[in-house]
């Protein structure tokens, strides 16, 4: 005889209290059909974060839409574990709005969410691959608050506020912050296009928060190298010919 499969333990995460009730309310009308251990509740994509790494948890039922950190970049951290969670996630957008999660064959939930369909949705969760999550965060664009790193089998989150720069090296990007350095595997390009406003290219393998620089100067014995420095940091970083042109005349327009 078979042992019975072990509960499947979901994490319920939606920053409206009647939603995650009403989510609570319909796991338990599927009890028979599909056993589930609801092994806690977040209001924001930080705290699911932090309750992901603190127990197992099998699936995740994500809202999209949420204050701060919302659920498709929660879902991205999420996905730097070893070990991702299956994502499921919940919306109330109308059913024409939901063909990207269609196409990239991403089960979602249309709120008020219904027993067989949540049913349903567990029985095949799965977790996501970057290049499904890459194409929904092209159809519903929305700068990401953090980027994230995975740190012996932790995700270290680096608010986007603390970077200090961006530079490609070899397949990898640096990013610096006042207190340390991190190795990312991401586009310099598409870091480009997520931030335009608020990194600046001062050379084709690297970006600077606008907002820190604090001195721009030109090199001793050269005749056309120049030079930049942030707050925070000592470092020189070189800025191409190309690029002093326009960054001197984004200086000029403040």
């Amino acid at each position: 005889m078979n042992a019975p499969n072990p509960p499947l333990r979901v994490l319920i995460v939606d920053d409206e209290a009647p939603a995650r009730r009403r989510l609570r309310d319909v796991l338990a009308d599927c009890a028979d059909r599909l056993p589930v251990d609801i092994v806690g509740e977040a209001d924001n994509g930080l705290d699911a974060l932090n309750q992901v790494q603190q127990q197992p948890v099998d699936a995740v039922l994500l809202d999209i839409r949420m204050p701060g950190m919302d659920g498709l970049e929660c879902a991205t951290h999420l996905n730097t574990l070893d070990k991702p969670p299956a994502i499921i996630f919940s919306t109330a957008y109308e059913a024409y709005a939901c063909q990207a999660f269609d196409l990239n064959a991403v089960d979602y939930l249309l709120k008020p969410v219904r027993a067989d369909r949540l049913l349903r949705a567990l029985s095949r969760a799965h977790s996501l691959s970057d290049n499904m999550l890459e194409r929904l965060r092209a159809a519903y664009p929305k700068a990401r608050t953090h980027l994230s790193v995975n740190e012996k089998g932790r995700i270290v989150l680096i608010p986007v506020a603390d970077v200090l720069y961006l530079k490609a090296e070899l397949k990898y990007v640096t990013v610096r912050t006042a207190a340390r350095e991190f190795l990312i595997e991401e586009s310099l390009t598409r870091l480009e296009s997520e931030w335009g406003d608020t990194f600046l290219r001062i050379h084709r393998n690297c970006l600077v928060a606008r907002a820190r620089i604090r001195e721009i100067g030109k090199l001793p014995g050269e005749d056309d190298g120049h030079f930049l420095r942030l707050d925070g940091l000592d470092e020189r970083l070189m800025v191409s010919r190309r690029q002093y042109s326009a960054l001197r005349e984004t200086f000029k327009s403040a």
